[in-house]
């Protein structure tokens, strides 16, 4: 029940949002180029700053040290999800724009704002494992699905120096700087008003993302955002599909369990926001990434306290 309450809180926080965005949208209480104001402010100033904020204060040497299983039981969970979702996208759809959104989402769930929020809630006593072990879901987001699957190729033929350009962008930068501050131990010596500036800034990106998200569905209707049925098959497979092919071997590995708790964290929760907000900076199609969103988040209420009781079954 704790579980079911604490997705619930959460869910309704994030389509309460939504639904602030949708009737912004609607009324035409904001003017037509908001969302890509915001989606320009998510790219260059609050997903930079949630990355930086997130590697300066875990990416320190005390940490990684004292937690390298959590390190590398991310790194499982990233090389296996960006396996997996490369086979179930070429799968599930043949267009590739559509096919490079699936991928980004079935490897990268919404392990940041809703997996903190949930493990916060429900397993405060892993949540600072949690957050080293999701360190290499960030620098992989930000070296490979950024730059390789949401940002547009402008006719470049995609190869290494295509993508070593669109790693220059905010988001890798700031990864760059937190990973610095964080194992130099320089972030000690920082303000206090400048790591008060860059948390809080990153603390806007999730909201901003779900206002982008009712934009976006109140753009496409609602009507076509329920009616695409690779979206269903998506979130079941980002929902329940992976989570079980995570867990299913961590029953018989020698896996501490706080470990296969913080993995399964990691891949039992929705479909990420990003997916949105940067290819609505270069005003790509997000209709289906909308729609992802809003499915998956609500599927979610029902699936995370399924997945947690099952591993508390299982493992």
């Amino acid at each position: 029940m704790a579980v079911f309450l604490s997705t619930l809180d959460q869910m309704g926080f994030l389509f309460l949002i939504i639904l602030i965005g949708y009737i912004l949208n609607k009324t035409k209480a904001t003017p037509d180029c908001t969302a890509s104001i915001l989606s320009k402010l998510e790219n260059n100033v609050f997903i930079p700053a949630l990355v930086m904020g997130t590697l300066m204060t875990d990416f320190t040497v005390k940490k990684l040290s004292a937690s390298w299983q959590y390190l590398v039981g991310g790194t499982v969970v990233t090389a296996v999800s960006i396996v997996l979702a490369i086979v179930f996208s070429r799968i599930i759809v043949k267009d590739k724009y559509t096919q490079n959104i699936f991928t980004y989402g079935l490897t990268f769930s919404n392990f940041g704002f809703m997996g903190n929020a949930v493990v916060k809630a429900l397993f405060p006593e892993v949540f600072p494992f949690y957050l080293i072990l999701t360190i290499p879901l960030w620098i992989a987001i930000y070296v490979w699905g950024v730059p390789s699957l949401l940002m547009p190729e402008n006719g470049e033929k995609r190869g290494l120096l295509s993508n070593l350009r669109k790693m220059i962008n905010p988001m890798f930068i700031s990864m760059l700087i937190g990973m610095i501050l964080g194992i130099s131990g320089v972030v000690k010596y920082l303000p206090d008003f400048t790591v008060s500036a860059v948390n809080t800034l990153g603390n806007c990106m999730s909201p901003v993302a779900m206002l982008l998200t009712g934009m976006t569905v109140a753009e496409i209707g609602l009507g076509k955002a329920f009616s695409k049925v690779s979206v269903y098959v998506v979130s079941v497979i980002r929902l329940v599909v992976m989570p079980m092919i995570f867990m299913i071997p961590l029953v018989f590995l020698p896996i501490p369990k706080s470990v296969s708790l913080c993995m399964i964290c990691s891949v039992a929760m929705p479909l990420g926001l990003n997916t949105i907000v940067i290819p609505k900076a270069y005003d790509l199609d997000c209709s289906t990434a909308s729609s992802m969103a809003l499915v998956s988040h609500i599927m979610s209420c029902g699936t995370i306290p399924l997945i947690f009781m099952l591993f508390e079954l299982l493992i």
